[in-house]
């Protein structure tokens, strides 16, 4: 923090009162001996204390704090015969500084708290503005692929498990034979494991000559579980395989989850 927001935070009159924490405390000191503007502060602070203190408390008349003191352990030592009489509006004026001083740091120390709850508030909110942003992005570009898919331009297709790996298994392609563009929707598909990833092929079939389309990660994200290939050879087939992490240069078909013909 700078010297000007320590300033303001005002934690420099709860360390003047006493009611900081003992990290809070370290805090302000660091910051005393950093900055010379601190310092001057915490003396004006305590400077005004004292004044708020000296105007309700009456003088004490023509006595130092070593004579209270004294007579204060005397009076053990005084005959029930010779009681002293007390200074009542002194003393009455020195319970009234007390109490006053403890009104100050009461005050001071709920500014502090709501100080820190606003500043709670505050990232509570910058961090809800955040996600509704990133919420309608992600509406806005979902729309957009589904204006695409939902054109006459995509045929859909439907990729199923392989019954001896993933019987359950399915994805969709949304293909655009004219512009080689394909989506491939992956929501029937169950999450990888830890360090693996799925791949899309383009298949010939006779001979068998895959060729990659990518990954399915996010550099090919169009939507929610929607991604996007382009720039592929005209295919017969699509395949997903799952592969490790990077992908692979040839499919590994024991790993092969969903495969599906396209009509021509």
């Amino acid at each position: 923090m700078t010297a000007e927001e320590i300033i303001a935070s005002g934690n420099l009159e709860l360390y003047v009162c006493g009611a900081l924490s003992p990290e809070e405390v370290i805090e302000v000191e660091k910051a005393i001996a950093k900055y010379p503007e601190v310092k001057r502060e915490i003396e004006l602070i305590e400077a005004s204390l004292l004044h708020l203190a000296e105007t309700v408390a009456p003088p004490v008349q023509a006595m130092s704090w070593t004579n209270i003191l004294n007579s204060i352990r005397n009076l053990k030592n005084v005959e029930d015969s010779k009681v002293r009489t007390l200074n009542l509006p002194a003393i009455t004026g020195w319970a009234a500084a007390i109490l006053f001083m403890g009104g100050i740091m009461w005050m001071l120390k709920q500014t502090n708290d709501l100080n820190s709850s606003l500043r709670v508030t505050t990232t509570e909110n910058t961090v809800l503005k955040q996600e509704k942003s990133t919420i309608e992005n992600q509406l806005a570009k979902n729309n957009e692929t589904l204006e695409i898919l939902r054109s006459k331009d995509y045929q859909a297709y439907t990729l199923p498990g392989n019954q001896t790996v993933a019987p359950e298994a399915f994805a969709k392609v949304y293909l655009n034979k004219k512009e080689n563009v394909a989506y491939i929707d992956v929501k029937g598909l169950p999450a990888p494991p830890r360090g693996k990833v799925y791949q899309v092929w383009s298949l010939k079939m006779d001979p068998l000559t895959p060729t990659s389309l990518g990954l399915i990660d996010f550099q090919n994200e169009a939507g929610d579980e929607i991604y996007k290939f382009i720039n592929f050879p005209d295919p017969e087939a699509f395949g997903i395989t799952l592969e490790p992490e990077g992908g692979s240069e040839t499919p590994t078909l024991s790993q092969l989850y969903t495969l599906g013909m396209i009509t021509i």
